[in-house]
């Protein structure tokens, strides 16, 4: 991935030179380089406040080297990141990270790609960050997949197990996905499951929001570790809540207005689309905030039920794709809004606490909690 003349991060004394100084020499304003930070701070799930903090983050801290792999996979992910907008591909490449290895966009090819590979390894152990896009095949010794000779279970046990932190990113390297659904013929399973010692952040999605990449790198970078995470290994910022409980459908399944046939009255209007087979009740994901396409739209948005493809095993427990869930836990479909006004608030707990969040967060309130008791003696 090399730069072109005068596009060095690095001046005369050897210091890294901030982004916002680099985005300047090609014409992006400071106001364009607040706004993106702005926008990482709301992605991240932060006040608006944290912007200037996340700004000098990337003003002065070394970009850390990336390497991405691919395994089983349909490129997805991949193409997902090069649309981005939240910084461009270019800008991403370039100036917020060190891209040393991507077999899809680097220029290298062959042995010299894979010496790349190993450089980085052997040079940065415990400093860089892996992506891993597609599932790892177990069986029959990982022959299903194999790149340069070797086994895509052979290369996640040494990239990733010498690797910072590993970022499965989709649905297949966090799950297993696709190409694990039964009968599941070439043993595939998520990077976590096929190198259990590695630190692993999971980012499904089919394909994932390449901002939740972005705004993952930006916390670590910001804050010096990684993001919180819930039971499945997915950051709470991007997980942590229900497509539901964030969907603009939401107010139409309150009001018990739901679209019946595709293409009906409803369906025109934009009413709920649970009798259609939407899986938004029970699938975490930022879809409905952060959307996709320049945060224009989303699945649902568009009028296509959720899919459910951010949870583990979607394609076997979510399916028929377009039957409805039999059961929700805390309201039922037949409720009238004045009945699901009763129990909302106890099946949402009761869903929060399943899924780890107050777990996460009564780390951070405990000692404010203490702070007060404290206060009132």
């Amino acid at each position: 991935m090399g730069r072109k003349k005068g596009e060095t991060r690095i001046n005369s004394k050897e210091e890294y030179v901030g982004i916002s100084e680099i985005l300047e020499q090609k014409g992006i304003s400071r106001r364009d380089f607040m706004k993106f930070c702005t926008a990482m701070s709301a992605a991240l799930s932060l006040p608006a406040t944290f912007a200037p903090q996340i700004a000098r983050a990337l003003d002065e801290v070394k970009r850390p080297t990336l390497v991405w792999l691919e395994f089983q996979d349909c490129a997805g992910n991949t193409e997902a990141l090069l649309r981005s907008a939240n910084p461009t591909v270019a800008e991403l490449v370039l100036d917020v990270l060190s891209v040393d290895y991507h077999e899809t966009i680097m220029a290298a090819a062959g042995h010299q790609a894979e010496d790349i590979l190993a450089k980085v390894v052997k040079e940065q152990k415990g400093k860089y960050i892996a992506v891993v896009e597609g599932s790892i095949p177990l069986k029959d010794g990982g022959v299903y997949c194999c790149i340069g000779g070797r086994s895509a279970l052979d290369i996640a046990r040494e990239v990733c197990g010498n690797a910072f932190a590993t970022i499965a990113v989709g649905s297949c390297a966090a799950f297993g996905g696709i190409p694990a659904a039964a009968p599941n013929p070439t043993g595939a399973v998520g990077v976590k499951d096929a190198v259990p010692a590695a630190t692993v952040l999971n980012l499904p999605g089919c394909p994932l929001n390449a901002d939740n990449l972005t705004a993952t790198v930006v916390h670590y970078l910001t804050f010096n570790k990684l993001p919180a995470v819930d039971s499945l290994g997915r950051p709470l910022f991007a997980y942590g809540k229900r497509i539901h409980d964030a969907c603009e459908r939401r107010p139409h399944f309150d009001a018990g207005q739901y679209v019946e046939a595709w293409g009906d009255a409803g369906h025109r209007n934009g009413f709920c689309l649970y009798k259609m087979g939407c899986k938004g009740p029970a699938t975490w994901h930022n879809c409905p905030i952060q959307r996709y396409n320049e945060n224009t739209s989303w699945p649902v948005g568009a009028g296509h039920g959720c899919v459910g493809c951010s949870e583990p095993v979607f394609w076997d427990s979510m399916t028929p794709f377009y039957k409805r869930l039999p059961h929700v836990p805390g309201f039922g479909i037949e409720y009238t809004a004045d009945k699901l006004g009763a129990g909302l608030f106890v099946g949402a707990a009761a869903a929060f606490f399943a899924h780890g969040v107050v777990k996460a967060f009564r780390h951070e309130i405990e000692p404010s909690e203490q702070s007060r008791k404290e206060g009132e003696k």
